[in-house]
């Protein structure tokens, strides 16, 4: 596992451990131990969509404590940043979830390019560095009680290490796997979806351990997660290399340029260039849709469920509304496991789909995506209104896969058309417009339900035009993807830019590297290679397992 840089003709520099050069992988280095690093990071930033399991004790702890009590409407958002004297309302601690993927679209985007230059184990342990002292900062804000400090240290501070640590392996494996790409992303970013069902349940049980009469266990929580984040993160980043100029898999040939069905350059696109090709926007309208369809419909999904079917998800046939207590708390809990399967589905997909995509092509997949995607959405207010339960939570359940697939898939997707020495920093740009669907795809469902509540008309026919309109998104996705054609010429860097470029990327390669087909791993210990993947293989199939229990209420 040694590393070495090496010049042109063959000798080694001896620099920071920090930079980018040390980073090179010797020869015989063993490219599977890239993605359990990625994985490392992932499954850690990925957290963030688990934070919702904070909500409810964060907004009792001065009642918990019996020194004060809830703040009353008449208390705004500002003045529960700063105030000690009552508890914080769940819809205020919202804004750090909002926050979170505001600032890693922000954070992706801005940094990105230093990102490219700086190479995947700076990015990575600045990215530990932001998430977890973003945790501990939170962790004083609650000891202290003050919002503020929770939203500058996760929200803002801890932001930007999601916004970096997502993208830190992007360029790496899409560079160790040319010959797989979609299968490398998917991997890493399948650890970013599956985060949550690893934090969440350890969450859960570290409050649970922690928590007195007076206390929720929240800060301590925070704390030791923290800190075991932290461990992991690191390991993750200085796992990472990147291989030596030029390199390739022993015995893969790439396709010839611009062969027929396939858009796959040999060449390469500067990041400030993407802003100006029609391509860039293309597929910042194709990830878009995809998600903004998606993620609407996670956001309402155990309501959309328990309104649309109500007692019919007990045996009781009555509507959400005749319900008692006792039936609404029942229906709740296998609403609970619905969602705990969509999060399987959405984890599964993130992999299946973009190792898919390696055989049918970006376009191809995202068209999938798109046309099997409108009919399931269209078939739903129909096998909500027959009463058909299983049709439906299928439909969804497939309809989530493709959402995490469309994450995976895109980065592939990139490199494809703009090339691989920029993609990462091209894929931190791109990702502002998944913080345009994190607006967009909420704002559709949840005000089109309100909308037709005002109206009057029943709960269980609420989201029938909202599914509609969601079709309408994946019809404008679709005509955007079947738009997308191969990147002009005049768009590519020159081969007196690119050199530039390696050289600020700091890429050096001694000429029998080039070739030489260290992808194999002769050198690398096999026993490494498999702790490497036990390392993150374990936590994850804890998480899958916790999920899977949660699931199984759905079907009891």
């Amino acid at each position: 596992m040694s590393t070495v840089l090496t010049d042109q003709g063959g000798g080694s520099t001896s620099g920071s451990w920090l930079d980018k050069e040390r980073t090179i992988a010797a020869p015989g280095f063993n490219r599977w131990l890239v993605p359990p690093s990625a994985l490392a990071i992932h499954l850690c930033i990925g957290m963030a969509y688990g934070f919702s399991v904070f909500w409810l004790p964060l907004s009792k702890m001065l009642q918990t404590a019996g020194t004060g009590a809830a703040c009353g409407k008449d208390v705004g958002f500002f003045a529960q940043l700063f105030t000690t004297q009552c508890d914080w309302s769940v819809a205020t601690l919202g804004w750090m979830y909002t926050l979170f993927f505001v600032f890693l679209g922000c954070a992706a985007a801005i940094w990105g390019g230093w990102l490219e230059r700086a190479g995947p184990r700076k990015a990575g342990l600045v990215s530990a560095v932001c998430w977890c002292g973003g945790m501990l900062i939170s962790a004083i804000g609650i000891h202290t009680h003050q919002f503020w400090m929770m939203i500058l240290g996760s929200g803002v501070i801890g932001g930007i290490g999601l916004g970096l640590g997502y993208i830190s392996p992007v360029s790496t494996l899409i560079k160790w796997f040319p010959d797989r790409r979609g299968m490398a992303t998917g991997m890493a970013i399948m650890g970013f979806g599956g985060g949550a069902m690893i934090g969440s349940p350890l969450a859960v049980e570290l409050m649970k351990r922690f928590a007195t009469p007076t206390d929720a266990g929240v800060m301590q929580t925070f704390v030791v997660m923290a800190l075991v984040y932290f461990v992991f993160m690191v390991a993750g980043a200085l796992g990472y290399r990147v291989p030596p100029t030029g390199w390739k898999p022993e015995g893969w040939t790439p396709p010839p340029a611009q062969a027929a069905n396939t858009m796959i350059t040999q060449r390469h696109v500067h990041v400030k260039k993407v802003w100006g090709i029609p391509q860039f926007w293309l597929v910042w309208i194709v990830l878009c849709m995809n998600v903004s369809a998606g993620i609407g419909v996670i956001g309402m999904a155990s309501p959309m469920l328990q309104e649309i079917f109500g007692g019919n998800l007990i045996g009781v046939p009555a509507k959400f509304a005749e319900l008692d207590k006792t039936q609404l708390a029942a229906i709740a809990a296998i609403a609970g496991g619905f969602t705990a399967l969509l999060s399987l589905f959405n984890i599964g997909g993130r992999f299946v789909w973009a190792s898919l995509s390696d055989k049918l092509g970006r376009k191809l997949t995202y068209t999938v995506f798109f046309v099997l995607g409108g009919l399931l959405y269209a078939s739903l207010p129909s096998s909500a209104a027959a009463g058909h339960k299983l049709a439906f939570v299928g439909a969804v359940c497939i309809i989530l896969s493709m959402y995490g697939g469309g994450f995976a898939t895109v980065p592939a997707y990139l490199g494809d058309l703009f090339g691989t020495q920029m993609v990462g920093a091209i894929h931190g740009r791109l990702l502002t417009a998944w913080a345009t669907a994190g607006i967009l795809g909420p704002i559709v469902v949840n005000y089109m339900r309100d909308y037709q509540l005002g109206l009057g008309i029943p709960r269980e026919q609420v989201y029938n035009q909202t599914m509609y309109i969601l079709v309408g998104m994946l019809v404008i996705g679709l005509i955007a993807n079947l738009a997308i054609r191969p990147v002009a010429d005049k768009h590519f860097m020159t081969d007196a830019e690119l050199a530039v470029e390696k050289k600020l990327a700091h890429e050096k390669a001694a000429a029998a590297e080039v070739g030489s087909g260290p992808g194999a791993g002769a050198a690398t210990p096999t026993v490494l290679v498999a702790l490497a993947w036990l390392a993150v293989g374990i936590p994850l199939a804890w998480g899958i397992y916790r999920t899977l229990l949660s699931a199984a209420k759905f079907f009891s």
